[in-house]
């Protein structure tokens, strides 16, 4: 299988190359209820490595031929920071990328160990996935590997944000049933608070996942995001068609929409009929309301 696939338009990141650390087979220490891979036992190091070497070969020979990438987005059939040598990877690829982007997409369970705080320094911009706060979440929703403890995840990713200055994005992958109760919400609204990410990104399951669980409805999902406090910079990924009806919103129905959660133009495309969009651009004119940008998106908040 190859290392590198791709060039992959993305609307956020313009255009991007995948590195695959984990070709051959899935590698991963967790085996989530969601994965689009078939199920597997989890482990805590790869058993097939590729080299340095090999990646970096692979990289240049498809960077010669497209020299107009934007963004090198670092993952695996599973989790990449198992890779044992991501930290000497970077460093060949920060060596050659020269204007690229590099991103790496990780579950997040390493976070804790100085040797993975090490190579995601190297990173322009880091994504990790927080599907729970809880310890019994993370054990049915994400199936981690019996070694892997979400205080560790949790405290490891606060320390990491203390010397990560770049933009750090949180991943929540709702599961009905599972991490969309008040109670999982509550535990990860409370963290969220200390972490402070730059983004916060929540979706739902849109392909076919390796076990028998359910995903949730846009509208269910925008409804889950209102639970979290209106200061965290929530951003509800949908790559499936909405099929939401766009609404009607008074002043005072935006005003109080936004107070519990800021919404993307994205949101207001879906949610908003026409006039409720010429009321939205009425209140930002009168300074009721005010766009800021975090990490990519723009959202429309309430002014202080």
């Amino acid at each position: 299988m190859p290392i590198i696939f791709g060039p992959i338009n993305s609307r956020r990141f313009g255009k991007s190359l995948g590195i695959d650390l984990s070709p051959s087979k899935k590698q991963c220490n967790f085996d989530c209820l969601y994965c689009e891979l078939e199920p597997a036992k989890t482990m805590g190091a790869y058993e097939d490595v590729v080299s340095v070497d090999e990646v970096m070969e692979a990289l240049n020979g498809v960077l010669a031929q497209h020299q107009d990438i934007d963004v090198l987005t670092i993952t695996a059939n599973g989790e990449p920071t198992l890779y044992p040598h991501l930290s000497e990877l970077m460093d060949e690829i920060n060596k050659v990328k020269g204007e690229i982007k590099t991103l790496i997409l990780s579950n997040g369970s390493n976070i804790y160990k100085p040797k993975t705080q090490e190579a995601l320094m190297k990173f322009d911009t880091v994504k990790l996935s927080l599907d729970c706060a809880t310890p019994r979440c993370l054990k049915r929703l994400d199936r981690a590997n019996k070694r892997i403890d979400v205080e560790k995840i949790k405290e490891g990713m606060l320390s990491f944000k203390e010397k990560f200055s770049k933009p750090l994005i949180i991943e929540i992958l709702m599961v009905k049933g599972i991490n969309n109760t008040k109670k999982e919400i509550e535990a990860l609204n409370s963290y969220l608070l200390k972490l402070k990410p730059t983004r916060i990104d929540i979706g739902t399951i849109d392909r076919p996942p390796a076990y028998p669980v359910e995903g949730l409805s846009y509208e269910e999902i925008l409804e889950r995001s209102t639970w979290f406090d209106a200061t965290l910079p929530i951003y509800i990924v949908h790559r499936q068609k909405v099929l939401a009806k766009a609404s009607s919103y008074s002043k005072e129905d935006i005003l109080e929409t936004i107070k519990k959660r800021p919404l993307t133009l994205e949101d207001i495309e879906v949610l908003f009929d026409a006039k409720s969009k010429e009321r939205l651009q009425i209140l930002v004119k009168d300074r009721e309301i005010k766009v800021e940008t975090y990490s990519d998106y723009d959202f429309f908040v309430r002014y202080s």
